[in-house]
């Protein structure tokens, strides 16, 4: 073979493996971004179900216009502990105890970026509105 063509299949394969690293790096990026996003969407949920609690007659198991006293098994589905509920996306947590007026819960993602971190998520609850108060990446501690 020619000095050019080698030069080409070198060019080639440096080329090529840039592509794939770059290409690694864009789907971690991705996955983390998404498990974020599913752990916003789980707590969204349950911060809906929250809301329910709050307006729903203490008579049927509400808190009558108050989140004092609200469980994780007055928002999550069959199988959720009292204090804790997890599910593909991450684990989740009532962060803050209900007051009168706002319950504050917790999501910590399941996807590990190369740092070993993980999504957390805390949003706060109030009887008209939803927000997330933070999102950060923690250690995931294991």
């Amino acid at each position: 073979m020619g000095q050019q063509q080698l030069l080409l299949i070198v060019l080639s394969v440096i080329i090529v493996g840039i592509a794939v690293v770059v290409g690694i790096q864009m789907f971690g990026a991705s996955a983390a971004s998404s498990n974020q996003e599913a752990v916003i969407n789980d707590l969204t949920n349950l911060a809906a179900k929250a809301q329910q609690y709050f307006v729903k007659p203490t008579s049927m198991g509400g808190g009558g216009n108050s989140f004092v006293g609200i469980a994780m098994q007055d928002m999550a589905p069959v199988g959720s502990s009292a204090t804790s509920w997890s599910t593909e996306n991450g684990a989740y947590t009532i962060s803050t105890a209900g007051t009168a007026t706002a319950v504050s819960l917790q999501g910590v993602g399941t996807y590990q970026d190369k740092d070993g971190n993980v999504a957390q998520v805390v949003m706060e609850v109030q009887a008209n509105s939803i927000s997330i108060t933070s999102i950060d990446r923690v250690s995931s501690g294991s």
